[in-house]
């Protein structure tokens, strides 16, 4: 047996792991498509570990939010045990375009992306095996860094004027801000100028997560426009209206960005060729994994699209990922990664986060140090899947 086969038969993955997390949320936290988590009121995250033959760790991790998108934890689990850690066993951490291929034939993609949140917690385990394989960090898998840091938006939630405007100020270090707006024209306009007196002029981001019928969308923004710092209008109708994303980019002033509406490359290209948005929402979650984020983001440059980052409340992992994307692509606004921001826990050491820029991590694989102790400690569930 040669040297190279000796390293590939110790990078076979062997086992692969699923847990269930409830993770505690700082402060109440909510969206126009609902409440995404509080104090009393815990996000299900599903942490994953694969395991090498020479006994690298890879960790992913994924967020379930079925107001969101259709994906619960329950399937998540269920999806990762039953589906995805078959197809993984003898894999390596590097074989992750052959991964997506034999999942997406085992889970079909239909119109978009077949059980992506799923796939995405698995794609995030695999490039941090992979880059701790090799001793690099995931950002040199996928083309290096173009930025060291990455400064952030602040998320502020669907909440009263009053309390909107102290969240504003107590995000004050933060470079942008994206305001949710719940569907509710006189609440919302009074949530936005609430938020605008505190900005400093700063970018506010909009976002209606679907909550918007076009007539009411032309109402709002016709009574905040003169509002300054407006910047965007993300995903205002639900996700299966190209026609009225399409009549909207034609009508408004206050450019369009897409999210619910786009989870893949194939999708952005229809929204492309339908003249539909002028920005789009990138999301390793809804991209089901790093790369075919990047094939999203390449779409959108063809296109004359331009990039918008989140995440989904992601903690450590997912945070740490997110950096490792984005500090490759040409980002229209700050990030908006909001775990660090909302989340009591993140489950990780070794992220350098200060006045609201987050360095992105040059250790091997995704930089962070998991804990694990934390994880088992709470999880609810568990899955454990070997050769």
């Amino acid at each position: 047996m040669n040297a190279q086969q000796q390293t590939t038969d110790g990078a076979q993955i062997v086992s692969v792991e699923a847990l269930h997390v409830p993770v505690p949320f700082r402060r109440d936290f909510v969206l126009g498509s609902g409440a995404v988590g509080g104090r009393d009121h815990t996000g299900d995250v599903i942490f994953v570990k694969l395991t090498t033959a020479d006994g690298i760790v890879g960790w992913g991790e994924q967020r379930a939010l079925p107001s969101w998108s259709y994906e619960t934890a329950e399937s998540i689990m269920v999806v990762i045990e039953k589906y995805l850690a078959p197809l993984l066993i003898g894999l390596t951490p590097f074989d992750s375009e052959l991964f997506g291929r034999r999942a997406s034939k085992a889970l079909s993609p239909s119109v978009s992306n077949g059980f992506p949140f799923a796939r995405a917690a698995v794609d995030i385990a695999m490039h941090d095996a992979a880059g701790k394989v090799v001793g690099r960090p995931v950002h040199d898998l996928l083309g290096g860094r173009a930025v060291d840091r990455i400064k952030l938006c602040s998320a502020i939630g669907i909440d009263q004027p009053e309390v909107v405007a102290e969240r504003v100020q107590e995000s004050s270090a933060y470079h942008a801000y994206k305001i949710k707006i719940s569907g509710d024209v006189d609440a919302d306009v009074a949530a936005v100028r609430a938020a605008a007196e505190h900005t400093a002029g700063k970018p506010i981001w909009l976002d209606a997560n679907q909550s918007y019928r076009p007539l009411a969308l032309h109402t709002l923004l016709d009574r905040i426009s003169d509002v300054p710092g407006l910047t965007c209008i993300e995903q205002p109708v639900p996700s299966t209206d190209w026609a009225a994303m399409q009549r909207l980019r034609s009508d408004l002033s206050l450019p369009l960005a897409i999210d619910e509406g786009s989870f893949s490359a194939a999708d952005l290209a229809r929204t492309a060729t339908l003249g539909a948005a002028d920005l789009v929402v990138i999301k390793i979650c809804k991209s089901a994994g790093l790369r075919p984020a990047q094939r999203t983001a390449a779409v959108a440059q063809a296109h004359g699209i331009e990039v918008l980052a989140s995440g989904l409340t992601d903690c450590g992992i997912g945070f740490a990922a997110a950096l490792h994307l984005f500090t490759g692509l040409d980002l229209a606004l700050p990030a908006e990664l909001n775990g660090p921001e909302l989340l009591d826990d993140l489950y990780v050491d070794g992220l350098e986060i200060g006045d609201a820029i987050a360095t992105v991590p040059t250790g091997a694989g995704l930089g962070v140090v998991v804990d694990e102790e934390r994880i088992r400690g709470t999880a609810i569930a568990r899955s454990f899947t070997t050769r």
